[in-house]
């Protein structure tokens, strides 16, 4: 009764808020102005919190733009189970990835939120509709990685204010801890003292119980050198299993849209959010040699008719239908790490050679633009299961919706319930509709000792670094098909390196499309081209093997299904090819490194090296390193680089990034 009084309560308010709407507009034509301080590309993750900050000063003018609609009165973008739904609609950007060598010539669908809010609103289930929203591109996992690696960022960039003690302060202050959905009590389940309670998007533990959760919780005392428990998976020190975090408040999601540009925010009279509305270029002019941008480019066929009249003037055209705007100070380029690249190469930012074969004019040559794109790669390993759930009581809603039951019956049918559900979610926010994934997830480093990591070498960030990520999942069972299933997803979270193979480097990348370089991009992944990858995926399907082999399962655990128990490491490796997909944690793309550094994309300030006037702000900043490769029969010295990639989920780092960017942002233009 409580919370559906407090429902009710902020519903009535709404209606008396609607005024703070006026700022949000849906179209070009709807604003005053045609100039702003700072121009914020995307309304994503990053973006979002880029603008509330640079708002708070109420003399700076800012403008977002989010080339999506609204996530305002989106339910799937609500209630933490349906994010699936948000697939292949117009909240999608329904990217597709191309041909990767490493998974047998597959493509694999690339979803990326096309809302505002980005990805933060906007998340994936996988093909394996047993792993739900397991691992996906923001399936509102909280978990923020280790320390290690935030050290090697600053490292690397030389700048140890991307250090794990100096980005802290900024991970907390995007925070706001919170009771979980059914008030349980969470005594041993977390450490307070490594969480924010005053911050901005909202964080809990599960809002439901799960029919394995005992089990699970019995698995550290049995195998405690492989799985110990971890009182908080978000302490530095991510190894071991512990109890999930996600970014859920009051039983719904939190997203950068809901945390950083509600209403009581985009009401700021200095703050214009302008949705449904596509940046195709940045512009610049030359000062000395140095290239300052200064306008952006929007899409103007996607705008309907052209020109505009904003505040009395006219909006000339550029480029036939094309439309400009100015920045005055800043152009704040946070669209994310597929259409960062693309809006930087169309705008004549990347390697000369390449963009001279499109008939792109370079701007600016910083060939890394687009390169080193590295992601996590995800493999489910499956069992039949005896099943102690036959009401279907503690399974995911969403496998019902798939046509998943927890018993014989088929229950994809069954309205009643289905409707049941959602009707407990919108009276009180509790229910099985609260659970993104898991209530649990473990984490685990190869030993040091391994002869892998002897061949290899280690590509983690530091001993407090895990390799490999595990998620348990309830039992299910699928429409038309007997028994129960249950099963581990798991991801490889420390991809390796890049490598050289005749010549040719080997790995992720994000390029222009020959046929239409303003439409849909290529990804490559780059997965598996590298030996210490496909590998370390094996020692994984060995690890979840182990999990289940604890005595706690005995009987539980009918057999393993997918792939067969007694696989041997090239039916393995043959399983992994074919079944891998993406966890939709791309970064790299437009990397930063060291302010001298002959590689790389931005500086540790995340200006774009050799430029003024532009910075990014996103996932494809995330820090790359550089190898020397040698090649001693043909005297070549060359660098490559080496992707740095989180070892967890990229939404804490991502926020965390934003918020300290924007403090750098304010300080040099105090």
């Amino acid at each position: 009764m409580r919370r559906a009084l407090r429902l009710t309560s902020l519903v009535i308010l709404a209606s008396f808020l609607g005024v703070s709407y006026a700022a949000v507009f849906q179209h070009i034509s709807e604003l005053t102005s045609t100039s702003y301080d700072f121009i914020v590309i995307g309304g994503g993750t990053a973006g979002a919190v880029v603008a509330n900050r640079l708002s708070e000063i109420s003399k700076i003018q800012v403008l977002v733009i989010e080339a999506g609609p609204t996530n305002e009165g989106v339910l799937n973008a609500m209630v933490p189970a349906f994010d699936f739904n948000l697939q292949k609609t117009i909240y999608d950007w329904n990217y597709t990835t191309s041909p990767g060598i490493g998974m047998n010539n597959r493509t694999i669908d690339y979803p990326r939120g096309h809302i505002l809010g980005g990805c933060s609103s906007h998340s994936m289930t996988s093909i394996f509709y047993s792993l739900l929203r397991l691992i996906n591109d923001n399936g509102m996992f909280y978990t923020r990685g280790s320390m290690d690696d935030y050290d090697r960022w600053a490292e690397t960039t030389g700048d140890v204010g991307w250090s794990w003690k100096n980005l802290l302060p900024y991970i907390l202050k995007n925070e706001k801890w919170s009771p979980p959905a059914d008030l349980h009590d969470t005594r041993g389940q977390f450490d307070p003292s490594v969480h924010g309670f005053d911050g901005m998007m909202f964080t809990s533990l599960p809002g439901n119980p799960q029919s394995i959760d005992d089990m699970i919780l019995k698995v550290p005392s049995q195998l405690p050198d492989q799985f110990p428990f971890l009182l908080d998976i978000n302490a530095g020190r991510p190894l071991g299993l512990g109890w999930f975090q996600a970014s859920i408040g009051d039983g719904a999601r939190s997203s950068s849209a809901t945390a950083y540009l509600s209403p009581n925010f985009t009401s700021r009279t200095n703050l214009h959010v302008l949705l449904n509305t596509k940046v195709v270029r940045i512009h610049s002019a030359l000062q000395g040699s140095i290239p300052t941008f200064t306008s952006i480019e929007l899409d103007g066929e996607s705008l309907s008719v052209s020109p505009w009249r904003i505040n009395g003037l006219i909006v000339t055209t550029h480029s036939g239908s094309a439309i400009r705007l100015t920045a005055k100070k800043e152009i704040i380029l946070s669209a994310g790490p597929i259409n960062t690249p693309q809006i930087l190469m169309n705008s004549g930012v990347g390697d000369r050679d390449s963009l001279r074969q499109l008939g792109i004019q370079s701007v600016l040559h910083l060939p890394s633009v687009g390169k080193n794109f590295s992601d996590q790669p995800l493999v489910e390993v499956s069992y039949s299961v005896n099943s102690n759930d036959p009401l279907g009581k503690y399974v995911y809603l969403t496998t019902i919706l798939h046509g998943a039951c927890a018993d014989q019956t088929n229950l994809s049918t069954n309205a009643t319930l289905q409707a049941q559900a959602l009707a407990q979610w919108e009276f009180n926010r509790t229910g099985p509709l609260v659970n993104p994934a898991s209530n649990f997830i473990a984490w685990s480093r190869l030993p040091a000792n391994s002869s892998l990591i002897k061949k290899s070498g280690d590509p983690s960030a530091g001993p407090n670094t895990p390799h490999l990520e595990f998620v348990p999942f309830s039992p299910t069972s699928q429409k038309l098909e007997p028994g129960h299933s249950g099963g581990m997803g798991f991801i490889l979270v420390t991809p390796s390196s890049l490598v050289m193979n005749a010549l040719i480097l080997l790995g992720g990348s994000v390029t222009l499309n020959s046929a239409d370089p303003l439409g849909k991009p290529n990804i490559d992944m780059g997965f598996f081209t590298k030996d210490f990858d496909i590998l370390a995926m094996i020692e994984g399907v060995k690890l979840v093997q182990t999990f289940y082999n604890a005595p706690v399962w005995k009987n539980y655990i009918i057999e393993q299904t997918s792939p067969l128990a007694n696989a041997t490491d090239a039916e393995l490796e043959d399983f992994i090819r074919n079944t891998a997909i993406s966890t939709q944690h791309g970064v790299g793309t437009a990397a930063m490194s060291a302010i001298n550094a002959s590689y790389g994309v931005v500086n540790p300030d995340l200006r774009v090296k050799g430029a003024s006037g532009l910075r990014i702000v996103d996932g494809s900043v995330m820090v790359r390193g550089s190898v020397l490769l040698t090649f001693r029969y043909l005297m070549i010295l060359t660098y490559c680089c080496k992707p740095f990639i989180i070892s967890g989920h990229t939404q804490v780092p991502v926020y965390a990034i934003a918020e300290r960017a924007s403090d750098l942002i304010k300080n040099s233009w105090k």
